[in-house]
């Protein structure tokens, strides 16, 4: 590969988290992760890492692009830090935890393996969750409505070179923020809050799948891809995102009492804060 560089089983800088023996675990019912990236160098695998040493959840969805194999490709980029963090991943689903996978864009070639199960873990283009509430919420990554977003294949291709860039200076503001003393802060989620453009990209999505979501008769859905976390009630209808863990650092969950949380890494905390909640017989809620 032109411009290849292996950085497999470089000794890593990873250091976790102090960690604390008597934390007590948060025990969940259901949560969501996705575009997480392993194997791009702008993913924040150490930060995921310590979350889910403190959490266990009765079933775990990955919602796509777990492993950038688009990245693999342009440079092997594989870190301690991705090695342990798949390796946790894999010692969930043998501490009873039950694993479902819908593959996305940047992992399509697990989507050969739709409708395969291997003793708890599923892999499937999309699935249905109950939730404790009995409401039914359509999983699916949302990479299939591109086609309804991007204008066309070139301006498509222009978008990821775009977003690469401004991934790189992302990621070199956070490590003069780190030596400064300050946590960390997306730049990339800054930026795309104020360009008109993103803005549009973000609105025709969230269309796209709320309208594909009320054709499937489902009382929401949750899917990745775009790295735009959120958490919205449309008209008894509820649109969730859980983001990425390149840019934003969030996730979805469900907790024990039925209510879905939009959560994200707090570097400062060392823990997650939550963004918003939404509870079925109430309203969705901003998180004070």
């Amino acid at each position: 590969m032109k411009g290849s560089k292996s950085l497999v089983n470089k000794p890593s800088t990873f250091h976790p988290y102090s960690r604390r023996a008597a934390e007590s675990v948060t025990k969940l019912n259901a949560l969501w992760l996705s575009d997480i990236h392993l194997g791009s160098i702008d993913c924040k695998a150490e930060y995921l890492l310590h979350f889910l040493n403190s959490v266990q959840p009765k079933v775990l969805y990955l919602v796509g692009d777990i492993v950038d194999i688009w990245a693999l490709k342009r440079r092997v980029f594989w870190p301690e830090s991705h090695n342990q963090l798949l390796q946790k991943l894999l010692q969930m689903t043998q501490s009873g935890i039950k694993l479902v996978y819908l593959p996305g864009n940047h992992d399509e070639l697990f989507k050969d393996y739709h409708q395969l199960q291997l003793a708890d873990v599923i892999i499937s283009k999309e699935y249905r969750h109950q939730t404790l509430s009995g409401k039914t919420l359509l999983m699916l990554h949302g990479d299939q409505f591109d086609s309804e977003v991007c204008i066309g294949r070139i301006t498509a291709r222009l978008g990821d070179h775009l977003y690469d860039v401004l991934m790189f200076l992302n990621r070199h503001l956070h490590k003069v923020r780190r030596r400064l003393g300050y946590p960390y802060w997306s730049l990339a989620g800054f930026i795309k809050q104020r360009v008109g453009k993103a803005q549009q990209a973000i609105n025709s999505f969230r269309e796209a799948v709320v309208r594909y979501g009320r054709k499937q008769k489902v009382d929401g859905i949750i899917c990745g891809h775009i790295h735009q976390p959120e958490l919205t009630e449309m008209s008894g209808f509820i649109y969730a995102n859980d983001g990425d863990w390149v840019e934003n650092c969030t996730l979805l969950t469900e907790t024990l009492e039925g209510e879905l949380q939009l959560e994200r890494w707090n570097e400062q905390l060392g823990r997650t804060e939550v963004l918003k909640r939404f509870a079925w017989q109430g309203q969705e809620q901003q998180a004070a």
